[in-house]
């Protein structure tokens, strides 16, 4: 396998498209499951979206490496119960919970709810909308490189129309 294909499968591009399907189902999710927000982040901690309530300014990055993190060490406690991971981790607190799914092998959906719901109706939706959202990572995953990957016919000559406005 040469560097460029492995890179790739290492890697997902995001197209505006993507997004909008990816988005599109978490919408959903949240009106059935009456969640106030979920966060769709890869296993290394970036934030792919957000939908939903608004979190604390500046803690949606922290927030995303965090449950990139808490993935991270349940992994190795899985893996010392004989588990190959944990696929649900769920956090209880005073005002807000949060569930964490894995979603394939490379995304992690957070779902953050409060008195509104409960964890049945999560995790009940959040079935359905994980095996939702998996088909579109494949789908994602699966693309030809050059998918997406073409630029208009007029690209070049609005580009170098832009280059000549600013200089």
């Amino acid at each position: 396998m040469g560097r460029d294909q492995q890179l790739r499968d290492n890697r997902l591009v995001f197209y505006s498209a993507d997004v909008a399907r990816l988005e599109g189902e978490l919408d959903a999710f949240l009106e059935m499951s009456n969640a106030k927000c979920a966060l769709l982040v890869d296993k290394e901690g970036h934030l792919v979206t957000r939908r939903g309530e608004p979190l604390q300014a500046n803690s949606v990055e922290s927030i995303a490496a965090l449950i990139a993190g808490s993935f991270a060490a349940t992994r190795e406690m899985a893996r010392l119960l004989g588990e190959q991971e944990f696929t649900c981790l769920f956090h209880q607190g005073a005002r807000d919970s949060i569930q964490l799914q894995l979603i394939g092998n490379r995304t992690l959906l957070a779902v953050i709810f409060d008195e509104r719901t409960n964890l049945g109706l999560v995790r009940f939706y959040g079935q359905e909308t994980a095996r939702n959202l998996e088909q579109i990572m494949s789908d994602i995953a699966t693309r030809p490189a050059s998918e997406g990957q073409t630029l208009s016919p007029q690209f070049k000559a609005d580009a170098a129309a832009a280059l000549d406005n600013l200089f």
